[in-house]
């Protein structure tokens, strides 16, 4: 059976750059591998093919006898067209999405065991309204798992370490495709290259332990719902030597009944009643450093708002402090004992005619509206 051209089976021209050449290779490698296609015997050719045509291609020599004499040229150089040296940077290719290692014995027994990071952590934090204003420190437990002290996260009793039987203490195994040799972690050993014969019996062979880790955490004033405080190495321990993890502290803060948060300006609606409003009066207006008094003007209507400065919430980052807006809403009495319906009856009599408008000026601006 006459073999397919090399440009043909990766689907490329002849005038392709050697990094298309790659990007080529690798969509066919990925798509086509073994792993991929486990018993797929058609799959497993197409990869080989692959193989093939990348390994010539991509030598420069070998492609430029192709070129020109095409796969009788390659018969004269050796005596195969697939050079398995040509694939000295093939983890490059694939590495990231097979953790392959060393393909075709180019690289020796190397150990596959790297230090691994620890899982970050998170704890929710619940402070009252007036905390989060104002910041504090506090205590907070959370589970986690640090290094067994007895076994130095090894999981074996100290000195009670044979070599894996399965990798012969290499942390990988071999496994031989067609004519490719992949090299992949040792799933007994988990890449170290040793076993416990005897399990440590303070981490029962875990190589960790589970403990309540006690922490004080800084809370900065003026921490919002959805706050989240990083905590660098506070997390999980790594794994083989790795850094631990960092801990999350995520805030809830709780409603307040009075204040109500706007970024770090504070608002509250403060109720007078229709004399007050009318004459004008001075009250006080609670704030979260104590009350203060506020002057309310003759003629105040509902929604008039004042503002007291720099009596709002902290900026988190220490720059400056909001304000407090003060919402005023006026008050009718829903019952008036017979000497109050009199004063009222009075000022109707005295109130200017603006204030009183007719049926017939209502309805006027209606219908003005509307048309």
């Amino acid at each position: 059976m006459s073999k397919r051209d090399y440009y043909e089976v990766l689907g490329i021209t002849r005038n392709v750059s050697e990094q298309e050449l790659k990007s080529a290779y690798r969509q066919m490698a990925l798509k086509f591998h073994p792993d991929r296609n486990p018993d797929n015997g058609e799959a497993e050719e197409k990869f080989k093919e692959a193989a093939e045509a990348y390994s010539v291609l991509s030598d420069p020599q070998k492609r430029a006898v192709y070129d020109q004499y095409g796969h009788a040229g390659l018969s004269r150089v050796s005596s195969s067209g697939f050079d398995p040296n040509a694939f000295a940077d093939f983890s490059d290719i694939l590495g990231d999405f097979f953790g392959f290692g060393d393909l075709f014995g180019g690289a020796g027994g190397r150990r596959r065991t790297r230090a691994q990071r620890g899982d970050d952590l998170r704890y929710d934090l619940e402070l009252s309204f007036e905390d989060a204003v104002r910041g504090l420190a506090v205590d907070i437990q959370i589970p986690r798992q640090e290094v067994c002290h007895r076994c130095l996260g090894k999981g074996a009793e100290p000195g009670d370490l044979s070599t894996c039987s399965a990798c012969r203490g290499r942390g990988e195994v071999i496994y031989q495709q067609g004519f490719l040799s992949i090299r992949r972690t040792c799933a007994q050993c988990g890449g170290a290259g040793q076993v416990a014969r005897k399990a440590c019996p303070q981490c029962r062979g875990q190589g960790y332990t589970t403990s309540p880790d006690k922490l004080k955490v800084s809370i900065p004033a003026g921490v919002d719902n959805g706050t989240r405080l990083r905590l660098s190495a506070k997390g999980q321990a790594g794994a083989n030597g790795g850094p631990p993890g960092d801990l999350y502290v995520f805030i809830k803060v709780e409603e307040h009944p009075i204040f109500e948060r706007r970024d770090k300006d504070l608002h509250c609606t403060i109720p007078v009643n229709v004399a007050q409003a009318a004459l004008g009066v001075q009250i006080e207006v609670p704030t979260l450093d104590g009350s203060q008094p506020l002057k309310i003007p003759e003629g105040t209507q509902t929604g008039a708002t004042f503002r007291l400065r720099h009596q709002g919430v902290p900026d988190v980052d220490g720059h400056g402090r909001g304000d407090l807006f003060v919402h005023v809403q006026v008050t009718v009495p829903p019952k008036l004992t017979r000497e109050q319906r009199k004063l009222f009856e009075q000022l109707k009599e005295t109130l200017p005619a603006e204030n009183q408008p007719s049926e017939r000026g209502l309805f006027e601006k209606v219908k003005d509206y509307f048309m």
